[in-house]
């Protein structure tokens, strides 16, 4: 019994040195790990700016099938993500007012385009989250951000306009679709920093920014 106990007695655990190596080596994968999942996070999160994207685009092809015209009444095109932004992380559509040829315009309304929901100038108009956004809206805010931060504003869907109507070979669109989904607020947390996406009559879908 008294070697049983001198044997129990002798047997040591980890010394002081050995934990503040255990400590540091856990302390050094979390200052790599914890910046690469954040990025993770913001990547999973773009995958909503391509698709809400493809969805505007198909609604502008189908739109111009019908009229041969592209324009920025988006819910009167059929894409209509106002319902839903409070689940979304971009805004999404155009920032500048449509300023169509008055005679592809008439054409289009010869063709059953109704003027009243989809006028030939239509001014910048922001998307609401009732079940059915006004039928000239031309962007929808988001409703969802990281921290403190929402892409509320037009501002976030920069640079995104309708080309030329007058000929068929200038009739273009580039919209855009702008998030913030980044905990650094301070550096993309704002228009002009924050992810940003766009795509055009060709289908062509750019990163502009990454935004994280």
């Amino acid at each position: 019994m008294k070697r049983l106990f001198t044997e129990l007695k002798s047997q040591g655990g980890f010394t002081l040195i050995e934990l503040m190596v255990v400590v540091a080596i856990i302390g050094l994968l979390s200052a790599v790990a914890v910046p690469n999942f954040k990025k993770y996070q913001a990547k999973s999160k773009v995958t909503e700016a391509k698709l809400q994207l493809s969805a505007l685009y198909t609604a502008e092809q189908a739109f111009f099938s019908d009229y041969n015209i592209y324009h920025n009444c988006l819910p009167y095109m059929g894409f209509d993500p106002g319902p839903d932004s409070a689940s979304r992380y971009y805004a999404i559509g155009f920032n500048t007012a449509s300023t169509l040829v008055l005679v592809a315009h008439t054409a289009a309304q010869n063709s059953g385009l109704d003027a009243a929901s989809c006028p030939q100038a239509n001014a910048i108009t922001a998307g609401g989250t009732a079940a059915v956004s006004a039928a000239n809206a031309t962007w929808f805010p988001a409703g969802k951000g990281m921290g403190g931060s929402i892409a509320s504003a037009v501002g976030y869907v920069s640079a995104t306009a309708l080309g030329d109507q007058s000929a068929f070979g200038t009739m273009s669109f580039l919209a855009g679709a702008g998030g913030v989904v980044s905990l650094d607020q301070a550096t993309f947390g704002a228009a002009g920093t924050s992810s940003y996406f766009t795509i055009n009559q060709n289908k062509i879908l750019l990163n502009v920014r990454n935004g994280y």
